[in-house]
């Protein structure tokens, strides 16, 4: 064994790779290889495959299932209904944030089954599941079922379907209103707006959209007779929480579901639900004695994976003769679907102390009420309720500037909180604990260009264009509350080799997590890049975790790993003091590497490693092998924040609109490697961009059709639609965390939403368009001028 200098040589390099450093993704080079291994690239012997067959109707009841020439078909090994399943208690799927009706009963509860049994409340709910020898057989199979169903009336509107006479999406409640949850006070805005100079008001609509994940839901489900477990395989970003909930729907230990989360090809919220599929793979799996699969193609998806958004608010903003906000009122109607998924009640309601922004202001009332209609359930999606809150303070703002005629950015200025003045309780939620608004603000829009706009309009308007110019600094929670319920787990194990192996609660599904992991052993550890592992997903690997979810990962992984890392080398001082024959007070320990102080005698973190499964180099109370784990909640909730500035060109002739030019600044916290922010920022914004111009869920409102089925109706944004997206950091390291991280996934959607419809708004001000809602379609942008024209002739 070498006790010098044996990791002097690296401390350069190793430290080219630790926090903050460019360092390119470690997980592309496989995936870009085909060498990826997600749910669909397993096979297990002797597999079926699950076909659903779905309701064809927004709203039915179920007369008559028959399915007996579907269960003699070629290659079909079982047709199941709800009643198959009618002799299991297993529990509905329900909202893991209560909330109260308005008159303070419990929230409406749905039965939430596997399989629906009298009534279908949606085009696309699971009704019949068929498994065959091959995917082609079961849907042949599902051809030659007979289902009798009587079409009842739907609501597909949220607004509509809280009038009395509405059609009730579910028979055994009252009404469609869901829960009603509120914060402020009423008579605090009566007494803002009554002294006010002016109060601003405006209705905004925030689209219904599909997540769209590049890899569809999938699960492959096995019973395993001999261990007595389920065993799930499925792209999820909560994976020992989906098992726990599992076994909790089940009436079962929570160890007799075994989870595994293979790559996961984008998440952004919709897996981190439990759905009808998983259950129904495992259920079929235990029935048949054999591993049942099911992967959900495009249009099923539109059918089944959980949309987002879908609100209606009417906003108001008091404001004083010298333009200082005094006041904000929001009545929120959103549209949960038909179903309460585990977090439809939380998307909501769990972020409104976003609605503050960055602004002081004295006084809220904000009502959200949550209605059930006819269509596909709604949960998280990339901010769940944070784009929604700060879409309305930020589309709010832009409109008193507009009618006050004062600069948008100065309007902000005006009212923003300073530096000085943190920790900042807002009145409404949030006590923010650090940050540089102003200064941020004053960067971005110094690099847009904010001062030249006028010119560049000029030039538009000579070619006969509009040209319009948004900005929207937004604000975000990020991480989740602080507390035991969201903590994270991470152990550190090495070999006898002196390599590390990373178990990790968390869970990347594009996010870059591996190469963040790696960071941080080079930072904390010393350790080269390449003698790191990283695993995740595997719930009997990895003995807890909490997932992915609210840009928490840095936050909550990271701050365990650092605890971990401690416990680590705490451990290896007293293992180098025995071989070294010295005090562990005189070990000093930097960058991997443990020498006496005082004196030339050093071992590296590897050789402490390799030491530590040699049970006669060691102290004799001292059990052999070097590994530590930490299961700690990070601090609490942060802060990240970001200046937007989206810049856009509008043909009058066409409605068409041109991204000209986006810069976003952020304060992100510590940032853990550049090139993965700019990654986590730059898709964002595309996703907002996505809603914001072309993205929207459509159901007809005759009989509850999805008519944006398939990616010919569903606009996606593509490269040709977007122009460069600069971005850059202005970190403002928080101490909420071990780390300072503030998070990052989230940001960019965030902020582009109001970015954009700010600058189409802008445009189309000046031709006479007082509002617009998202998507700002050309076909949408056009009416919208048209109207505005024939109003002033």
């Amino acid at each position: 064994m070498n006790i010098s200098q044996s990791s002097t040589q690296l401390n350069g390099e190793i430290a080219n790779f630790g926090i903050g450093q460019p360092i390119a993704r470690v997980e592309d080079d496989p995936l870009l290889r085909g060498a990826g291994r997600y749910t669909d690239d397993i096979h297990l012997p002797g597999e079926g495959f699950l076909h659903v067959v779905r309701s064809p109707h927004a709203a039915a009841k179920i007369i008559r299932i028959d399915a007996a020439a579907a269960r003699e078909a070629p290659g079909v090994v079982a047709v199941y209904t709800a009643a198959d399943f009618a002799g299991l208690t297993i529990a509905s799927i329900d909202s893991k944030v209560p909330h109260k009706r308005p008159d303070g009963t419990p929230h409406s509860r749905t039965p939430y089954q596997v399989l629906a049994a009298e009534h279908v409340p949606y085009l696309g709910d699971a009704v019949v599941a068929v498994v065959a020898e091959s995917l082609n057989q079961a849907k042949d199979a599902a051809e030659l079922i007979a289902i009798d169903y009587d079409a009842l009336s739907s609501v597909t509107d949220a607004a509509v379907a809280l009038a009395t006479d509405a059609p009730r999406v579910w028979p055994h409640l009252a009404d469609n209103t869901c829960m009603q949850y509120t914060l402020g006070s009423e008579n605090a805005w009566a007494g803002a707006a009554s002294m006010a100079a002016r109060v601003v008001r405006e209705r905004f609509v925030i689209s219904r959209v599909a997540t769209s994940s590049i890899e569809p839901r999938a699960a492959i489900g096995y019973f395993d007779n001999r261990a007595k477990r389920y065993v799930l395989y499925a792209g999820l970003q909560m994976p020992h929480e989906v098992g726990r909930d599992i076994a909790a729907a089940f009436g079962i230990s929570s160890g007799d579901v075994h989870v595994i989360s293979p790559d996961v090809g984008g998440g952004f919220g919709m897996k981190l639900a439990l759905y009808q599929e998983y259950m129904l793979v495992l259920l079929a799996s235990r029935k048949l004695g054999r591993p049942v699969r099911w992967i959900s193609d495009r249009s099923e998806a539109f059918q089944s994976d959980q949309h987002a958004r879908d609100t209606v608010s009417d906003v108001e903003l008091a404001l004083d003769a010298a333009g200082r906000f005094l006041g904000l009122r929001v009545r929120t109607v959103a549209n949960l679907g038909a179903y309460i998924g585990q977090w439809s009640l939380h998307v909501p309601t769990g972020n409104l102390g976003g609605l503050t922004g960055p602004y002081k202001i004295a006084a809220f009332d904000v009502k959200v009420t949550g209605v059930l209609t006819n269509t596909v359930p709604v949960g998280p999606f990339r901010g769940a309720g944070r784009p929604e809150a700060s879409y309305l303070i930020e589309r709010i703002v832009d409109r008193a500037a507009l009618e006050l005629g004062v600069d948008p950015a100065e309007l902000r200025m005006r009212n923003m909180i300073d530096a000085n003045e943190m920790p900042y309780n807002t009145g409404l939620v949030f006590t923010y604990d650090c940050g540089e608004f102003k200064a941020l603000m004053a960067e971005t829009l110094e690099k847009s260009g904010w001062q030249d706009f006028a010119s560049r309009r000029e030039e538009s308007s000579a070619c006969g264009k509009l040209r319009g110019i948004g900005v929207a600094y937004v604000i975000e929670s990020a991480g989740g509350p602080a507390g035991k319920a969201f903590d994270e787990h991470v152990e550190i194990r090495f070999d006898s080799g002196g390599t590390a192996t990373i178990f990790v609660g968390t869970h990347s599904h594009g996010q870059g997590h591996e190469t963040a992991y790696r960071q941080f052993a080079a930072e904390y550890l010393g350790m080269p890049f390449d003698a790191v592992r990283v695993v995740c997903g595997d719930t009997q690997l990895v003995s807890h975790g909490r997932g992915s979810f609210g840009s928490r990962t840095m936050m909550a992984g990271g701050s365990a790993f650092k605890s971990a890392a401690g416990r680590i080398i705490e451990k290896s001082k007293t293992i180098a003091a025995h071989v070294m024959e010295a005090a562990v007070e005189d070990i000093v320990y930097e960058k991997g590497r443990f020498a006496v102080r005082g004196t030339d005698k050093a071992m590296s973190l590897a050789d402490v490693a390799r030491t530590a499964f040699n049970p006669w180099a060691l102290p004799d109370v001292m059990d052999t092998g070097l590994h530590a784990t930490a299961a700690n909640s990070h601090g609490g909730i942060t802060f990240p924040n970001g200046c937007h500035v989206c810049e856009v060109e509008i043909d009058p002739q066409t409605g068409c609109v041109e991204l000209l030019d986006y810069h976003v600044g952020e304060d992100v916290g510590t940032v853990v490697n550049p090139l993965l922010l700019k990654g986590q920022i730059v898709g964002g914004v595309v996703q907002g961009i996505g809603q914001a111009l072309m993205e929207q869920i459509v159901y007809s409102a005759d009989n509850g059709q999805l008519i944006t089925g398939s990616f010919m109706d569903y606009a996606m944004p593509r490269a040709a639609d977007l122009c460069d997206i600069q971005s850059f950091s202005r970190p403002v390291p928080t101490k909420a965390n071990p780390l300072g991280v503030k998070g990052a996934g989230e940001a960019g959607a965030v902020g582009a939403l109001p970015a954009v419809m700010n600058a189409v708004g802008n445009a189309l001000w000046a031709a006479g368009v007082r509002h617009i809602d998202m998507p700002a379609t050309p076909a949408r942008v056009w009416a919208a001028l048209q109207q505005a024209w024939a109003e002033v002739q």
